[in-house]
This record gives structure tokens, C-alpha cells and sequence, in this order.
């Protein structure tokens, strides 16, 4: 999801509402929201049921791209969790024209401290006119890039601001060659990779759950008030990198 907001007005917008079974991977491009400014990065694991707010009551113009990944069947009723990883911490690699702000996993010999329960590796990545670089991504991952700005070709294919493109993915559970080049322009890119899950899911609103019957429990929970809110969970699940 790419998300902009060019708020004009003090009107509150947004509210509370509940998640369950999986995590939230919210990235901010530009602007800010609660504690999070541009270039902030934020993982809240639902698991097992909670509830939060994203209220806006002010003029605000951001852009966030936020990414829902789901959790292991084994992993699903964990309890909720929230890791902020603010800008001026995020592991950078600036090298050969080739800017990497890596939020998760590891990528090109640096690593992100963010805790994972599917493997995944989030990378906001620059490359400067006419340059070329060569990733090493899983390629038993699934891997997408999504064009922030400028072109870039990987592989065969060359890729425009606004586009999403998809790697091929192989059951061989070694590093794949991802070749990158840019034109008269320069590019910026959003990498997500992510190890498949491969098990059934049942979906429904704001819900991941293993059965229909769970997805009912978790409604009536929610009514009843019985999710906590994400902002009253012990300290030791509010993680800041």
C-alpha cells in the first residue's frame, strides 16, 4: 500500500481499530505521524489481538508505504509487539553510486537489528545516474521492487516511477544475482523480499486466523473489549532500535 496525504484542514481523521494474525511493516517516505518522521520505519506484530489508533488531527502532508505480512501458523497468537527503528539508526551502505538504507534483514554485508518472524529484508535503495550494481537477494524469497522515482533495469526488464516488478523465485535456498542499472536519470527503489510461509490462511477485515470459527473469536473479543491497546503492552514488547 502507498499511502498520500496532503491534509489541508485540523478535522481528526482515522481512529482506533484492531488487527490479529499478522504484522503491520510501515515505511515513511515523507513527513510524519506520531512519533515517526520521514525515513522511520516501524513493525507491529498483531499476533494474537490488539488494537491501535492512527488519528490525524492537524494539516499534515506524508507518504508511507506499509506492507502487511502474514505470521507462521506456530507464530500467529504471539503477543503483540512493537519495534521503531528511527532514521538516524538505520544501517546504511553508500558506495559506487549505490545508496542502501536497510530497515530489515540483511542485504549487501549489512544488517538491520529488527526482529523478524518471517524472514524479510526491506531496503530503501538510490543508485545514482548511469551506474551498476549487482544484490545478492534469497532466491527462494519472494522479491519486489516498487519504483519510487526515476528508471532502473533489473535484469531484462526496465522499470518506471509508480512500478511494481516481481523476481522469479526458485526452491534452491541460495543467493541469486539481482543486476541493476540506470540511465540519464538515477533511480530509488523500495526492496522487499520475504521468505514464503506456504501455509493456508483464513482471512477476513483486519483478521488473519487459521478457521472461520477463529476469525468469529476474534471478532467478539474485539467487541468486547478484551484486545488490548498497542500502547499498553508491557515494555519489554516496545522495542526502539
Amino acid at each position: 500500500m502507498d499511502d498520500e496525504l496532503d491534509k489541508k484542514d485540523t478535522e481528526p481523521v482515522g481512529g482506533p481499530h484492531p488487527h490479529a494474525g499478522f504484522e503491520t511493516v510501515s515505511l515513511l517516505l515523507e513527513g510524519g505521524t506520531g512519533d515517526m518522521k520521514a525515513g522511520g520505519f516501524q513493525v507491529m506484530t498483531a499476533g494474537s489481538g490488539i488494537v491501535h489508533t492512527e488519528t490525524i488531527d492537524k494539516a499534515a502532508r506524508m507518504r508511507m508505504l506499509q506492507l502487511w505480512v502474514n505470521l507462521p501458523k506456530k507464530d500467529r497468537q504471539a503477543t503483540p509487539r512493537l519495534q521503531d527503528l528511527p532514521p538516524e539508526h538505520v544501517p546504511v551502505l553508500n558506495e559506487n553510486g549505490v545508496l542502501i538504507k536497510l530497515y530489515s534483514g540483511s542485504l549487501a554485508g549489512i544488517s538491520s537489528p529488527v526482529q523478524n518472524y518471517v524472514p524479510m529484508i526491506v531496503a530503501d535503495i538510490t543508485m545514482q545516474p548511469d551506474t551498476e550494481a549487482v544484490l545478492q537477494v534469497p532466491a527462494n524469497f519472494n522479491t519486489l521492487l516498487y519504483i519510487i522515482g526515476g528508471e532502473v533495469t533489473a535484469g531484462d526488464d526496465q522499470l518506471r516511477e509508480g512500478q511494481a516488478a516481481w523476481l522469479d523465485i526458485y526452491a534452491e535456498d541460495t543467493l541469486s544475482d539481482l543486476k541493476l542499472k540506470t540511465g540519464k536519470t538515477g533511480a530509488r527503489f523500495v526492496m522487499y523480499a520475504g521468505k514464503p510461509v506456504g501455509e493456508s490462511i483464513v482471512s477476513h477485515g483486519p483478521f488473519i486466523a487459521d478457521s472461520k470459527e477463529d476469525i468469529m473469536r476474534l471478532y467478539q473479543e474485539y467487541r468486547q473489549g478484551k484486545m488490548g491497546h498497542i500502547s499498553d503492552v508491557a515494555p519489554e514488547q516496545k522495542i526502539m532500535w
